[in-house]
């Protein structure tokens, strides 16, 4: 029995050697297997270096029970002791791995393969490997001799004696020769199919770069050709039922476990394509049809195994079109946009614990170096490594990559990676997740060597080192560019112009030279704007060319730094305020409108920073009728209104922009037509306050406080429906009512007086955008007068009102001037919009008869219908004149069909069981798409339209924004005329009762 005193020293001994559970490790001490060593202190020492010195007690133990006799424990235990390198190995690996103390309990004489110490032992190759699996004879024997030899590497890499880059290459080579062993054996147990191919295994992903995991599914692509004298139609099936054998060989379970999966996805046309094909059959595939991840795929590509000239040819063949890839168009895109996806498919609850696919993880610089190399590689052979360290130092090397930023990666690199190995290590399984235990976090960060405090260090280095690669892995692509163009630090190895422009255009730009001036401008200089417009800019360029149109975003982007640069607040308000920055390259590079509204006022980029959600109807009203109240006259007075009203536009348009695109900050809206109900709410009420600002001015100038006639505007069609788009007119009527005691002829000049003079003053040319007043849908039209009197339209629409005057007035609401005389004209209106008993057959008839001549004559020549916003098929006509017709037959009965706005009407009809919910659906999608359409055309051409542009840039500017990557625009098309066939054939029910 151990003393008290005695347990108590050898307690506090085995804290201090880093136990955590010093009674259990007493109790192993104790056991007849350790009982000669117990208080050996070589032993707690060795015990105590290890990641784990528990778990490595427990595997000695494990394994000195495990010998097949007294002699074979004592001959285990005396080496233990004895040699200093065995020690370290065994105990190094049984303090880091589980499962590989569990193969040693299985194989317990597989301990003698650490004793060797010799030079060749250091840094075994393929050839070393095949000598280790030479004598498995079937797949359970292959899965021990592998065991066996993954024993080694990890003893080499846990003592130190290899570091990252030379573990993960003699894992390669593991697998290298595991799978020329796992081929033969294929080979001998079908000699048949042998004789009538020739079979080449190429390696692909981290084995053909030659940094594979412990635990990772091994990428290859068969290639097969026919034997000599042999039919490829024989050839090829027998190729393939070797390629099969083999990976079952490796990838089943066996009573000794699997090797690792055998990954053969990435051959062409993936797992629906055939497993091994000829090398013209894949020549063939990759010219005509792959796409650009598969040529980021193939930079890595290996033969490993089988025949050695048919893998070198495979290789050769290929290689010409790796390195054509980034002429490719939207290369930089769809790289970006896969990268994109796999950080999407991640699961929320797992990201933050992803040191491989999520952000600042392994992928990330795998994936910037990959993308570098393929933009380079085609004019400098030295990038062309499948290692991405390898490469990365050679991009370097080249003046690719700044030093200091490769130096950093390369650091952060090595360290996830070697996160990722122990992770591995510990239950040999594959996972790229940081475990949440701290046991295992501890394990973990002591066999990386931190000893003071493992599991806070660990996630302090982790954190450090994903910050360092989420930091530069984008800026990776774009500090070089600015090096170049500013050229500040002599003697720096960095881009030639031919590589710049090469990386310009890979990025899309389609005027690299225009670009690179733009650069040298905006970042030359020792000046703080330079300075901070150095930094700024690498993470720009990249939302930049995340946009349809770089080029518009460069150069917007200087415009605006040219014009605000000494403005102190504009570089502090880019710097400082995150949001701002990426707000802004959002707004520059969507198109011509927003930034052409923000060069008419640059300072309206401080909006950026802030809240972009668009300002009401009361605060924008107030605020321009302060501004007029101020004026010295009505033109100063018009020109503050309009000068609000350009602001509030570029607010807007940015929501908008910033809305549709996402930023790191604010995902992409996922209800589009809250979206669309925001814009059309804020332009519209911009118009109403700009109206009540110019009204006011005008009535000052002429008449002082009061007009000798009360005025109202009324808003019509979107106006009204709170529904206007960017480059809309305004449809309005004007009301007015003489007061007492003015004569009618002087009441009637004062209201023309003042609708002739806003008319005018709104379409001054100026900085801002003019303010376009449409009156045609007055009574008669252009033929009668601008401006009646309240009994005037009463007496009009008493006697003489058409069918199609009702239906407009569905929309009238009042927006500016005299509150109570715009509420009496609403009670004016009301029997004619919603009649009693709702409309009659002759009127709907008319309707219809209307609906279907607008439809024949006024779609403008050579326009394709289907693609048409506003009048063709589906589109925001057919919906409007469905709804409006549900309104004129049930609003007498339906008080939530009362309102001007389509989408409420529309929500209300539903409600009322007038329609289906899935017309209603239907005709809601449709409806919100065309608005969006015609929003994205305006945003982007800087003028309206109602179909899509022509032009393959700027339709590509529309894509984007309706949430089309790079090369999707037939996809959006199809999406649309989708939408609004199912909205039309809803439309031909509803409206025409087809």
């Amino acid at each position: 029995m151990t003393a008290p005193g005695r347990r108590s020293s050898t307690f506090t001994r085995l804290l201090r050697h880093g136990f955590t559970d010093p009674s259990a490790a007493e109790r192993l001490l104790d056991s007849a297997e350790l009982a000669a060593v117990r208080d050996d202190p070589v032993l707690l020492e060795a015990l105590g270096a290890t990641a784990d010195p528990d778990l490595a007690l427990l595997g000695l133990v494990r394994l000195l029970e495990a010998q097949p006799g007294s002699l074979a424990r004592r001959e285990l235990l005396d080496t233990v002791i004895a040699a200093k390198p065995l020690r370290d190995r065994l105990l190094g690996v049984l303090g880091a791995s589980a499962a590989l103390a569990d193969h040693l309990a299985r194989h317990p004489r597989d301990w003698e393969v650490l004793v060797t110490y010799e030079p060749s032992d250091l840094h075994p190759g393929v050839l070393e490997f095949e000598h280790g699996l030479a004598e498995a004879a079937d797949p359970v024997a292959l899965r021990v001799a592998y065991r066996r030899c993954l024993l080694s590497i990890a003893a080499r890499d846990v003592c130190g004696t290899t570091d990252v880059p030379q573990t993960a290459a003699e894992l390669a080579d593991l697998a290298t020769a595991t799978l020329r062993a796992a081929l033969a054996l294929a080979s001998a147990a079908a000699p048949e199919d042998a004789a009538l191919c020739r079979l080449a295994v190429i390696a692909m992903g981290k084995c053909g770069g030659h940094e594979l995991n412990y635990v990772s599914d091994v990428d290859v692509i068969f290639v097969g050709e026919a034997a000599e004298g042999v039919d490829e139609a024989k050839a090829v099936p027998a190729a393939t039922r070797l390629a099969a054998h083999l990976m079952r060989i490796c990838s089943e379970t066996t009573v000794e476990g699997s090797i690792w999966p055998v990954d053969a996805n990435l051959r062409p046309e993936g797992r629906n394509g055939p497993l091994v094909r000829t090398l013209s059959s894949h020549l063939a595939y990759y010219q005509r049809w792959a796409k650009t991840w598969e040529f980021q795929a193939l930079l890595k590509a290996r033969p490993v195994a089988g025949d050695p000239d048919l893998g070198a040819a495979y290789v050769d063949a290929l290689a010409p079109l790796v390195w054509q890839a980034a002429e490719r168009e939207n290369f930089v895109a769809d790289v970006q946009k896969m990268r994109r996806r796999v950080v999407e498919n991640i699961p929320v609850a797992e990201i933050d614990r992803e040191l491989k696919l999520g952000p600042g993880g392994l992928r990330d610089v795998e994936f910037a170096v990959q993308m570098l190399q393929l933009v380079h590689g085609r004019a400098d052979a030295t990038l062309r490594s499948g290692t991405t360290l390898d490469a990365l130092q050679a991009l370097a090397a080249g003046g690719y990559v700044g030093r200091s930023d490769a130096v950093q990666l390369d650091e952060a690199y090595r360290f996830l990676r070697s996160m990722e190995h122990r992770i591995q290590l510990y239950r040999l399984r594959r996972t790229h997740l940081v475990p949440e235990d701290e046991a295992d976090q501890r394990r973990i960060g002591r066999s990386l060597g931190l000893r003071a405090d493992p599991v806070a260090e660990l996630n302090r280095e982790w954190r450090r080192h994903a910050g360092v690669v989420r930091r530069l892995h984008e800026k990776l692509f774009y500090r070089p560019l600015l090096d170049a163009a500013a050229q500040l630090a002599p003697g720096e190895v960095r881009l030639s112009p031919k590589a710049a422009r090469e990386r310009l255009v890979a990025l899309g730009y389609v005027d690299p030279a225009a670009a690179l001036r733009h650069l040298e401008a905006l970042a030359s200089g020792v000046t703080r704007k330079a300075a901070i417009q150095r930094t700024l800019l690498p993470v720009l360029l990249g939302w930049f060319a995340d946009s349809a149109d770089p080029d518009a975003g460069l150069l917007n982007f200087r415009n605006v730094s040219d014009a605000l640069g000494k403005t102190p607040w504009y570089l502090r308000l880019l710097r400082d305020e995150g949001a701002a920055a990426e707000n802004l390259a959002r707004v520059l590079s969507a198109g011509r409108l927003a930034p052409d509204l923000l060069m008419r006022a640059p300072e309206a980029v401080a909006l950026l920073g802030g809240d972009l959600q668009p300002r009401g109807r009361a605060p924008l009203e107030q605020e321009v009728l302060a501004a007029a109240g101020r004026a010295e006259n009505a033109e100063q007075g018009v020109t503050a209104a309009r000068g609000v009203r350009r602001r509030e536009l570029f607010r807007a348009a940015a929501f908008d922009i910033v809305g549709s695109y996402g930023t790191e900050t604010r995902p992409v809206e996922a209800d589009q037509g809250a979206l669309v109900d925001v814009v059309g709410a804020a332009v519209s009420d911009l118009t109403a306050a700009t109206l009540a600002g110019t009204l006011r001015a005008v009535v000052r100038r002429g008449w002082g406080d009061t007009l000798p006639t009360r005025f109202t505007v009324i808003g019509m069609g979107r106006f009204g429906g709170h529904e206007l788009g960017y480059g809309s007119d305004a449809d309005v009527l004007f009301v007015h009512e003489p007061r007492e005691g003015v004569p009618e002829r002087e009441a009637s000049d004062a209201a023309n007086k003042v609708v002739s003079e806003m008319r005018r003053l709104l379409q001054i040319p100026s900085a801002d955008p003019p303010l376009l007043i449409d009156a045609d849908l007055r009574p008669e039209g252009k033929s009668g007068p601008l401006v009646r009197t309240l009994k005037s339209y009463e007496a009009y629409y008493r006697r003489w009102s058409l069918v199609w005057e009702s239906q407009a007035l569905l929309r009238a609401e009042p927006v500016a001037g005299d509150a109570d005389l715009g509420r009496r004209f609403v009670d004016l209106i009301a029997p004619l919009r919603y009649p009693a008993e709702g409309l009659g057959e002759d009127a709907v008839r008319e309707i219809r008869r209307l609906k279907a001549r607008m439809e024949s004559e006024r779609l403008p020549r050579g326009t394709d219908p289907k693609l048409h916003t506003k009048l063709g098929p589906g589109g925001l006509s057919d919906v409007e004149w469905t709804v409006q017709l549900i309104q004129m037959r049930h609003g007498w009965s339906e008080p939530g069909l009362r309102t001007t706005r389509t989408r409420e009407a529309l929500a209300a009809a539903r409600a009322a069981g007038l329609l289906s919910t899935e017309d209603a659906e239907t005709l809601d999608e449709a409806w919100v798409l065309a608005t969006r359409v015609r929003n994205a055309v305006m945003l982007v051409r800087g003028r309206a339209g109602d179909t899509f542009p022509t032009d393959g840039r700027e339709l590509a500017a529309v894509g984007r924004y309706l949430g089309y990557g790079p090369g999707h625009v037939g996809d959006m098309l199809d999406a649309y005329r989708r939408t609004a066939r199912r909205a039309r054939t809803v439309v031909e029910d509803l409206f025409y009762g087809a």
